[in-house]
């Protein structure tokens, strides 16, 4: 059975074919290094990056052209630099420096081709001058826009109509665009702005339009995926499908568009102002980086995903499952199917998911497969590092510093934990707990519990008193 894949455009799981043979020409969007990536990124790029490796895996063979570029000039990244009194080369270079370092220790694989925007100007120039020419676009006061009524199939990778979308749609006083939904292409420069030169004045492209250049130029129209996260379908796809495709006798511009879904953390959208946003470098401080990778391979990739310590607590453990069973297995036994029934998972959508359950279940459970089975999935899920570590290698799952504060947060006033350290908050809510069941009010006692196992630790009464360990431990 071929791999099969969920494709937005069409809103149907297909059999992956590639207009060239044995070939796989892939673009995904990448990061605007405006500010500091975090989990959510992660997650995004993880996923295409084990695509990446299955497409290539000799059940598939495919040859991969992977690119993914980088967002190195936007509005958030001008406006960072002047909040910062820097460049935006500075600040470009500093967070993006740190997003490839962090994804070197999550295991992703270096790109084939990483184009940043900056570095095609000169065919962003040449797109939206053929745009205009076909009259797609147009020029005014404060830059160049896409005429969106002009293109009718506008909405249907989203499934958005124009109706729907003028609701509420406005132009903002600083804007000269013709119609409340048309973006921009091409955006001039204000004073102490970045510019480069072009046809119409000194200016900066719009974001949309320089995926559509870039891999225009570099993958050729149509190519055979188009990938990025969920959030990214409107309007940055939706956008550069109708950029590309005004300007293609055969449309579409590619033939999969594969989306990942959001993650939350702590059941909520990461956000500064909710005061749950978590910088990526500093989760890989607190946090061994495969069992981040796997604990994301562990939801299928379409699906959104919450991420707590909790989780990241049992994924952790699950690494020291692979370890130990790892160096118990004889190198190849019989697998009855096991290897079957993993690759099976993978052509299903890419159900991660269900091939890590087999794994646990079929070979480091039953030893069906060997090592050899085991150290082949584990390359196919980029996970291959665990091959060079023994379990005592693993980081065992700790206790976050920050468990005060965060069990003060769901608990309120009812225990006092202000500036205890992790062990004596958990003490301490046992000890309200235990005072709560002495007074039978149960339902405190229960949320107190709770309170604990949201935050990973699990209690364990007895005769002798109450223990807690870290759940899945």
């Amino acid at each position: 059975m071929p791999l099969r894949l969920y494709n937005t455009r069409t809103r149907t799981v297909e059999p992956f074919q590639t207009r060239t043979p044995e070939h796989a020409r892939i673009y995904v969007c990448g990061l605007t290094p405006s500010a500091e990536a975090h989990l959510g990124h992660a997650r995004s790029f993880l996923f295409f990056d084990v695509l990446r490796r299955y497409l290539e895996h000799p059940r598939n063979a495919y040859r991969v052209t992977y690119v993914q570029n980088v967002t190195d000039i936007d509005d958030r990244s001008i406006a960072t630099a002047q909040r910062d009194h820097t460049t935006v080369e500075d600040v470009v270079e500093r967070h993006y420096g740190a997003f490839k370092d962090a994804m070197r220790r999550l295991g992703m694989r270096e790109f084939d081709v990483e184009p940043w925007a900056t570095q095609y100007i000169p065919q962003i120039v040449e797109m939206i001058a053929e745009l205009i020419e076909h009259g797609f676009a147009y020029a005014v006061e404060d830059g160049v826009y896409y005429a969106v009524a002009r293109f009718p199939r506008y909405g249907q990778l989203s499934g958005k109509h124009l109706d729907e979308l003028l609701v509420g749609a406005r132009i903002a006083e600083n804007e000269h665009k013709l119609d409340p939904l048309d973006f921009a292409l091409w955006k001039f420069a204000k004073p102490g702005e970045p510019a480069w030169d072009s046809p119409w004045g000194a200016g900066r492209p719009g974001w949309h339009i320089e995926c559509s250049a870039m891999s225009r130029t570099i993958l050729g129209v149509p190519f055979d995926l188009h990938g990025g996260g969920y959030d990214l379908i409107f309007p940055h796809h939706e956008n550069e499908v109708a950029q590309s495709e005004a300007l293609m006798a055969a449309p579409p511009m590619a033939e999969f568009w594969v989306h990942t879904g959001l993650l939350n953390f702590d059941g909520r959208k990461m956000s500064k102002s909710l005061g749950n946003f978590e910088p990526l470098t500093a989760v890989l401080e607190r946090h061994d980086p495969l069992a981040i990778r796997l604990l994301f391979l562990q939801t299928g990739y379409r699906k959104p995903m919450n991420f707590t310590e909790e989780s990241i607590a049992g994924a952790t453990v699950a690494l020291e499952r692979f370890v130990a069973a790892r160096a118990a297995l004889p190198e190849t036994a019989d697998d009855a199917g096991a290897r079957e029934r993993f690759f099976a998972a993978l052509d299903d959508d890419m159900n991660t998911a269900g091939a890590v359950g087999v794994l646990f279940s079929e070979v480091v459970g039953a030893g069906r497969g060997g090592r050899a089975l085991l150290d082949e999935a584990l390359e196919v899920l980029g996970l291959g590092g665990l091959r060079l570590r023994t379990r005592r290698d693993v980081p065992a799952a700790t206790l976050p510093d920050d468990l005060a504060s965060r069990l003060a947060k769901q608990l309120g006033d009812t225990v006092s934990l202000h500036g205890d350290g992790p062990e004596a908050a958990v003490d301490a809510v046992i000890a309200a707990r235990a005072a709560a069941r002495e007074a039978k009010n149960f339902q405190e006692a229960d949320r107190l519990r709770q309170a604990l196992l949201t935050e990973g630790i699990d209690l364990k009464d007895s005769k002798d008193g109450t223990t807690w360990t870290l759940a899945g431990a």
